[in-house]
């Protein structure tokens, strides 16, 4: 009985030390086996935020060649040569001055060539002096530090009225194009709302690209003319496809017409 009872309290001892050491190691596991499983779903949990994001992008280009294809149909008469913006002055002035696009000489781009946004809208002309082989500058409508003077018609009521203007350049405090209005018997009929597209009359852009809509009319500093400001219809702040139009074909068939 002596023995039995020795035995007994060291057993008892020796088991409580022993199932608490036991139960902690099965604690570890328990914690081990759940971390494991957190990061499982959160390795899950990132590839589905990529998958997202992926789609995401995927629909937006999806959407902005759906853009390009309209346009490219309504420019037919044109070369188009579709470019990617792959720099931008990061300067808050230099921003709207230039972007720099993916195409080149070798792309078949030219100085003065026009360049629209993906929805048809005028932003611009290739730079005279920055044609390089592989990419070129575009002089946007926006910049401050150069003169963009562009041949206008001005039209109203659904295309019944046309009245014939010049792109001056751009004022930055309205934040809007000025453009001279050279047919005086017609300044009254310029109203805040109108459409304003190039007419071709320059030789640099081809007629029919939109450039913008008026936004308010004024007397010029000498009182002689009036002015009317537009709010370009292109976001020249946000630019990533643009379409560069060549306008020999459309050179080609007027000389053909002519004949």
């Amino acid at each position: 009985k002596f023995i039995g009872d020795t035995t007994g309290v060291f057993q008892n001892i020796f088991h409580t030390p022993a199932q608490f050491f036991s139960g902690f190691f099965e604690n570890v596991e328990d914690l081990k086996n759940t971390y494991d499983e957190n990061e499982r779903l959160r390795k899950k949990l990132d590839g589905q935020t990529q998958y997202e994001a992926k789609l995401q992008e995927l629909e937006n280009e999806n959407k902005s060649l759906r853009k390009e294809l309209g346009h490219l149909k309504s420019i037919r008469d044109f070369n188009p040569i579709l470019a990617t913006v792959i720099a931008r002055n990061p300067d808050k002035y230099e921003w709207w001055n230039m972007i720099t696009i993916n195409k080149g000489s070798k792309h078949g781009v030219k100085k003065d060539m026009a360049v629209t946004d993906e929805n048809g809208n005028l932003i611009g002309k290739i730079d005279s002096t920055k044609v390089n082989s592989f990419t070129s500058t575009v002089q946007l409508l926006s910049a401050t530090d150069r003169n963009n003077r562009i041949s206008t018609i001005v039209s109203a009521n659904k295309g019944k009225k046309t009245v014939n203007g010049i792109i001056n350049g751009y004022d930055s405090d309205k934040k809007a194009l000025s453009m001279e209005i050279i047919d005086p018997d017609k300044e009254r009929d310029i109203k805040k709302g109108d459409l304003v597209e190039t007419s071709g009359a320059g030789g640099v852009f081809p007629k029919g690209l939109t450039i913008g809509k008026v936004t308010e009319v004024e007397p010029d500093s000498y009182g002689l003319t009036k002015i009317a400001y537009v709010k370009p219809a292109a976001d020249l702040y946000n630019l990533d496809n643009v379409i560069v139009v060549d306008r020999t074909l459309d050179t080609v068939n007027e000389e053909e017409g002519g004949s």
